[in-house]
């Protein structure tokens, strides 16, 4: 089963390898001229802080989901364990 942590991993994995490519697309775009170096700037400067917002959300959302897990019964979590089980089959 894919843990908890591996999940969180492979989000921040993605986040970063998306922010690396976008910056390299500004990059691009400025060196054929398409765009000023101050806009590049700009755009770049846009996704580091879209970038941490999002993690920074993502992390807040974890944050509850784990404390919501661990406030469940034992009942709760069997039952969705067997949903897990279920769609796993499927």
């Amino acid at each position: 089963m894919i843990s908890l942590k591996n999940i969180l991993l492979a989000g921040i994995g993605t986040a970063a390898y998306t922010y690396e490519k976008a910056v390299d697309i500004v990059d691009d775009m400025v060196k054929k001229g398409e765009i000023t170096i101050k806009q590049g700037k700009e755009l770049t400067d846009e996704l580091k802080k879209r970038s941490v917002e999002g993690f920074d959300n993502a992390n807040s959302n974890l944050k509850q989901t784990i404390m919501n897990i661990e406030n469940m019964t034992q009942n709760e979590l069997e039952e969705i364990k067997k949903k897990i089980n279920e769609l796993e089959l499927k």
